[in-house]
């Protein structure tokens, strides 16, 4: 039995790399300092590898984003960042003013950077897989580089502004970038290195017959290189083409659903290959239930197993959680565990006497007062009792708002000051009035900034918050957070996913507190802020033995509670986060049906609201055009979503869309670039949006959450957000 293993996480058990590429940016060490402390990242990854795995993969320590590592690597370097420069030129893809557009990977809560095609001239710019294969040989250590695959590279990224999915748009491209992956293999295979890992996750995309005859055309010009596919997050959408691509090896991952399986039982699998059965969930921290496992590897015949898809979805290790509800850390197996466990596996093949856990989830952590509440749901919870054009006019008598309004998403910077003081509080350091004291002192200087800078509608700024779900995560019952489970999410954001482990409820209010403290100091409303249940859900890992509609309605129904203790408390205007929405959905369309029907039911029923009551809806980095039917049938007012990046382009959908009534927040400033965004550059989006959508229903808001930014970009950015409202109201109040 052979043990493969890949995606191990790159941030260290201390989130070295998060430090280490800030204080990069921040001129704090020298570009050397930075590699060398990326090095020692390296060799912790593989020596985590070296104990447990027999096939030891490199090439996985990205500085920033692996999508943007390999459009280094094949050239695909858009005209405006002139010349590439190494690193300066890296980061201003990554960061800068003219950075590539951020999107979620498949199905996942990892974003990666966009590659932009221009010319579709490609050339070997960078050998970045031989680079650190030669690393880790000048080591004495043999690995395997692990290189995102030409198909799933085309698959991710875009020309003029489109998705390259087209099947005679990508046979063209593969022309000049087929070449390229050759030229990596040969000086790869020249330089004595026995198998290429090489990852293809859009295999399992809804594709037609024309991308699999491509497919197979592709990798026919790799026929000669030691070449093991890897294809994670779904079934493959062609299996039987797929065993039959002239490789060494193909990994199926037998964990997400049942399909793999089924065509295997079917099909069977050619015997000249390897095939490695991913069998270990490298996505839910959940101990494997292995002496089940080990039948499952049984009926296939593997020889060979490995988690099912990367392990950076995971925290390192639940080593040090000593905070935990009782029963549940020796549930919980994260990176390093999950490489332990395919450890003991190979062990028991190999006829040692392990011991094969069997993990029981069996009435743990159960509330039947909640089941009894779902049982009692009935059409009627999911609809509110007004329609949306009733609620417009009775909204818009109650709140009187200007043309254009004006608002942010809800989170203000969160300095060092206020992080440092939640820190004190958590560790016993200072008193709950002390930290109410601060939070109120913040609570009230940024009602102040909003109302200079000329706000309509206020937020109280987060700064409670560390995390828009972790936050209500520890208020939730059902829900653990954990002190040391951190997960990347792109470039140097880091955050820890919580872990539903049982019955979520709600034990009292949540947010009433500061959201009414900052509706006292102002005469403006004030959004109330909560993050939805596909999104708290969607950001959390949740046990696998209950139904994903029923947490999602247990969510649903904590937050309902929060929502009607705000509108007793007088607040008019609620906001429900649901960024997760789309991106929760499967991969396989076939399967939306069935997700978006629970999906908005939850949603709708957690915003189950009075007429007079404006909810907003919150869905950054969200491609509405496959999903807008879905999105009319949530029970919101005002959607806000981002518009930034791809220029207000993503308006299109609600132009295809006959009968769009709702009102939408246009996000006109990417707060993920530390750019100050000019009046004209806002403009010229919204008025992308003014070709689509009268004026009415148009609000103007920043793309998400300025937490991670700093007052001195945040300051006068909504200030230009606010002259260009008051320059929209002179330009088109008597149109």
């Amino acid at each position: 039995m052979k043990v493969y293993a890949f995606g191990f996480p790159k941030i260290g058990e201390k989130r070295e790399f998060k430090k280490a590429l800030e204080d990069f940016w921040k001129g704090k060490i020298t570009e050397n300092q930075f590699k060398e402390e990326m090095s020692e990242l390296r060799m912790y990854m593989v020596e985590n590898y070296r104990t447990n795995v027999d096939v030891v993969p490199s090439n996985e320590l990205s500085y920033y984003d692996f999508v943007l590592d390999t459009a280094i690597m094949v050239g695909a370097i858009p005209e405006r960042f002139g010349k590439y420069e190494g690193l300066s030129t890296y980061f201003e893809m990554a960061r800068g003013r003219k950075a590539l557009e951020m999107t979620k990977y498949f199905n996942t809560n990892y974003h990666y950077l966009v590659p932009e095609i221009e010319s579709g001239n490609f050339e070997l710019l960078e050998n970045i897989p031989l680079e650190d294969f030669l690393f880790f040989r000048s080591m004495g250590i043999e690995t395997a580089p692990r290189i995102l695959g030409p198909f799933t590279f085309l698959y991710l990224s875009k020309k003029d502004g489109m998705w390259i999915r087209e099947p005679g748009e990508m046979e063209k491209l593969f022309t000049r970038l087929v070449p390229v992956y050759r030229k990596v293999f040969e000086e790869l295979v020249e330089n004595g290195c026995g198998e290429i890992l090489v990852d293809e996750p859009a295999f399992v995309c809804d594709l037609q017959k024309d991308h699999w005859n491509l497919i197979k055309d592709v990798y026919s010009e790799f026929s000669g290189f030691p070449l093991t596919i890897f294809t994670y997050y779904d079934s493959v959408s062609d299996y039987e083409s797929y065993v039959s691509l002239p490789v060494k090896g193909l990994h199926l991952d037998f964990v997400s659903n049942t399909e793999n399986l089924r065509n295997f039982e079917k099909h069977g699998f050619p015997s000249d290959k390897t095939l490695i059965a991913g069998v270990i969930n490298g996505r839910q921290p959940w101990r494997a239930n292995l002496k089940k496992v080990a039948e499952l590897v049984d009926k296939l015949g593997a020889s060979a197993i490995s988690n099912s898809c990367p392990l950076f979805h995971l925290p390192i290790t639940a080593q040090w959680e000593n905070s935990l509800p009782d029963g549940l850390r020796e549930k919980l197996a994260f990176a390093k565990e999950k490489l332990e466990e395919l450890k003991v596996l190979k062990e028991f093949f190999e006829g040692k006497k392990v011991n094969l856990p069997e993990v029981s989830f069996e009435d743990f952590a159960v509330d039947e007062s909640v089941s009894k509440k779902i049982k009692q749901l009935t059409p009627d919870s999911f609809r509110r009792e007004k329609e949306y054009q009733e609620r417009d006019r009775i909204q818009r008598e109650e709140l009187k708002l200007p043309l254009f309004p004006t608002t942010t998403i809800g989170s203000f910077p969160q300095t060092s000051d206020v992080r440092k003081m939640r820190a004190r509080y958590r560790r016993g350091e200072i008193s709950e009035e002390e930290y109410e004291s601060f939070i109120k002192e913040q609570i009230k200087k940024v009602v102040r900034i909003q109302e200079e800078i000329g706000l309509d509608v206020l937020v109280h700024g987060e700064f409670e918050r560390s995390d828009m779900v972790e936050f209500f995560a520890e208020r939730l019952n059902g829900i653990a957070t954990t002190q040391n489970g951190w997960v990347l999410s792109y470039g140097s954001r880091c955050y820890r996913p919580p872990i539903i482990y049982g019955t979520v409820s709600r034990t009292g209010p949540m947010t009433l507190r500061e959201i009414t403290y900052a509706q006292s100091l102002t005469e403006k409303p004030v959004k109330g802020m909560l993050t939805g249940p596909i999104t708290i859900m969607g950001w959390s890992y949740y046990r696998e033995d209950i139904p994903e509609e029923e947490i999602a309605y247990q969510i649903a129904l904590a937050i309902n509670e929060e929502v009607k203790d705000l509108e007793k408390a007088g607040i008019k205007i609620i906001q429900i986060d649901e960024p997760a929405f789309r991106e929760k959905a499967p991969i396989k369309k076939s399967r939306w049906p069935e997700y978006f029907e629970w999906a908005i039911n939850a949603f709708n029923l957690a915003a189950n609201a009075k007429a007079e009551t404006q909810i907003h809806a919150h869905m950054c980095y969200s491609d509405f055009n496959e999903i807008i039917e879905y999105i009319h049938r949530l029970e919101f007012d005002v959607i806000s979503i981002e518009a930034s990046r791809s220029k207000g382009e993503i308006i299109s959908a609600f132009e295809n869309f006959k009968g769009w009534k709702k009102q939408i927040g246009v996000g006109v400033w990417d707060i993920h670039s530390p750019a100050v965004p000019s009046v004209d550059e806002m403009k010229s989006i919204i008025e992308r949006v003014l070709r689509i959508l009268p004026k009415e229903l148009i609000w103007v808001n920043p793309d998400c959450g300025l937490k991670t930014r700093n007052w001195e970009e945040v300051v006068p950015s909504l200030k230009n957000m606010v002259d260009l409202a008051k320059k929209l109201r002179k330009e088109y109040n008597n149109t």
